[in-house]
């Protein structure tokens, strides 16, 4: 049965990946970024499945015009991809209000925002994933400069908690995945020059996979997605 699918982040690596391999496999997907170039790129493979919405979802009116895109197409939500992030590498004493904010606003505030507002869109056995880092994992090794997306993506982690919880009256599950290293762009922000074990095709395929099935198994689960420190 074909399933309807939001993804944040879609115009690059795993958001990217990820709904190439929904659409490949027969479900609806709405890609949303900020770069226009990029989602048409993306819609070009499957028309009739993927749509696109350019759109900053720090905005404040990004509810309305998601919802807007919603209604206009009588779609409803099987699963929503938490995927956007930004990450600034900076020592710690030299981040700024801004870049914590700009962080805070992109990792952290717009997941939560974003699934409360749309709630009313969700159908009945809906899955919510946030795509966290290992950054974010409680216990996980810590480097220097990442320590603002860090702090931002393990607040993630315990929203996604926070979400099940609070969700779990209409049954829509809500789950994390922390990802190690994936060859990506945002990889080389964190560690220049350090060769990742997974692409992001390969992570596509992981991520694609589980917001189809994973909340037949998982609930409120934080769940590390990695071989191992970046650095290894």
């Amino acid at each position: 049965m074909s399933k309807h699918i939001i993804i944040t982040g879609a115009s690059k690596g795993i958001g990217f990946e990820t709904a190439k391999r929904l659409a490949q496999s027969g479900h609806r997907v709405t890609a949303i970024a900020r770069s226009k170039d990029a989602l048409l790129s993306l819609q070009k493979i499957n028309p009739d499945l993927i749509s696109v919405l350019r759109l900053d979802i720090t905005s404040e009116n990004a509810v309305s015009e998601i919802s807007d895109h919603l209604k206009e197409r009588q779609f409803r939500i099987d699963g929503f991809i938490h995927n956007a992030g930004v990450l600034i590498n900076k020592p710690l004493s030299e981040q700024s209000r801004n870049d914590w904010q700009k962080q805070f606003e992109v990792n952290l505030m717009a997941p939560a925002l974003l699934t409360a507002g749309l709630k009313p869109f969700f159908n009945e056995r809906a899955h919510v994933l946030t795509i966290s880092s290992m950054g974010g994992f409680q216990g996980s090794s810590k480097f220097p400069g990442l320590s603002a997306y860090s702090a931002t993506k393990g607040g993630l982690a315990i929203l996604t908690e926070s979400m099940a919880a609070e969700l779990s009256t209409l049954h829509i599950a809500c789950n994390c995945l922390c990802l190690g290293a994936v060859q990506t762009e945002m990889l080389e922000q964190a560690f220049p020059g350090v060769e990742a074990p997974v692409s992001s095709d390969e992570m596509g395929e992981y991520v694609a996979n589980f917001i189809l099935t994973g909340h037949k198994f998982y609930n409120g689960q934080i769940l590390p997605v990695t071989l191992g420190d970046p650095d290894a």
